[in-house]
């Protein structure tokens, strides 16, 4: 005879069935199922970004595609490649702006860049680089403080069309007060117009700044470490992952720091309940600057 679950507040006894997980919806199923579909079919794996995330996207996706369900979007994804490349473009929406929490940045200028003036060459790792943004960003900051020079920027991300736009350099011209505004408050030392061309309705940023920067594909769920590096920066992006993705990438920001190297992550990210919260100490708390200590 089948037993039932224990109350709630007791331990179950020796033999006992555990209640079952609660049941998924329907909505969530499909989601799964087309998780696992992509990463089966072209080897993206987003099946650990948070429930929440997933849903927003391919919802918003299938009201912009003209498709009726999940399960329709999963059939024409898996038959049709170039729309999965329009689906990928929903799944990874690239929301930046440069220095973007000015804070962050006038904090590496005061805590990291010191420190990294010690160290005869700098790597550094920009991970979720979306449309390049920060990266043009850091190397401004980097130039300012003498340091572009002998710094090798890594810049990664899983979508191709927008590291093709980071590569270019070229940003909305609407956009650019914004940018100003931000650079100022990250402590900039010069005029942020000396950094770009503007043509028509668009600002064409220096080119020899990202000249050495490698932008390349790189998939935090997936890949490995490829570099040794003194700073990493991945801003924004672990708020998509579940727990389980977050402590996956932190262990890679982990191996590919050198010793006592620095991490920075987005405003609403924090180490402090991962598996690595013990592996890093706050250099900066409230800019999410984090070491090595481990």
């Amino acid at each position: 005879m089948t037993q039932a679950p224990p109350p709630t507040g007791r331990p179950a006894l020796p033999g006992a069935i555990a209640a079952p997980p609660q049941p998924l919806s329907d909505t969530e199923i499909e989601l799964r199922l087309l998780m696992e579909a992509i990463y089966l079919k072209y080897s993206y794996d987003f099946r650990d970004y948070t429930l929440a995330s997933q849903k927003r996207r391919v919802l918003h996706a299938l009201t912009q595609l003209g498709l009726p369900s999940i399960s329709a979007l999963q059939d024409r994804v898996l038959r049709d490649a170039a729309l999965f490349g329009r689906l990928l473009q929903f799944l990874t929406i690239p929301v930046s702006e440069m220095f973007r929490d000015p804070a962050y940045f006038l904090g590496l200028r005061r805590h990291v860049v010191p420190l990294l003036h010690t160290y005869s060459s700098v790597k550094i790792w920009v991970a979720g680089c979306s449309t390049g943004e920060e990266v043009f960003s850091l190397a401004i900051l980097l130039r300012e403080e003498g340091l572009l020079a002998r710094t090798q920027i890594y810049a990664t991300d899983i979508n191709p069309a927008s590291l093709e736009k980071a590569r270019q350099g070229i940003f909305p011209l609407e956009a650019i007060r914004g940018y100003t505004a931000n650079y100022q408050r990250a402590g900039g030392l010069g005029s942020f117009s000396d950094y770009y061309t503007a043509a028509y309705d668009a600002a064409r940023f220096d080119p020899s700044l990202c000249a050495d920067t490698i932008f390349a594909d790189h998939s935090l769920a997936t890949d490995s470490v490829f570099a040794e590096t003194q700073l990493v920066s991945c801003r924004n992006v672990l708020i998509y992952f579940n727990r389980e993705l977050q402590n996956r990438a932190l262990g890679l920001f982990h191996e590919s720091l050198s010793h006592r190297g620095f991490l920075g992550l987005g405003a609403k990210e924090s180490i402090d309940f991962s598996a690595y919260a013990e592996r890093f100490e706050p250099l900066a708390r409230p800019e999410r600057i984090y070491r090595k200590a481990t």
